[in-house]
């Protein structure tokens, strides 16, 4: 199950380290509300709450298609997905 959730998006302790609050204020700027963020990368609004969460981790082609619809540059990946909590 572990190599399985792995492959989903990753374990739970490891998606634990990032906190999003970054990315959340850039969805809500961008595109209003989560649902519709989720609809303009084609995520499900399950999927999404759970990666906001800390309970999966983003995959590089969500993370890429999310920076395309929010207009993150590349350099800026790090600010909004790999902020670690403390």
């Amino acid at each position: 199950r572990a190599r399985k959730r792995a492959q989903k998006g990753g374990t739970m302790e490891e998606s634990k380290r990032f906190e999003y609050n970054k990315l959340r204020g850039k969805i809500r700027e961008v595109c209003g509300t989560q649902d519709e963020f989720g609809k303009a990368i084609g995520m499900s609004h399950m999927v999404l709450v759970n990666r906001l969460n800390g309970k999966t981790n983003f995959r590089q082609d969500e993370i890429l298609a999310a920076c395309n619809v929010l207009r993150i540059p590349q350099r800026e990946i790090p600010a909004y997905f790999f902020t670690l909590k403390g």
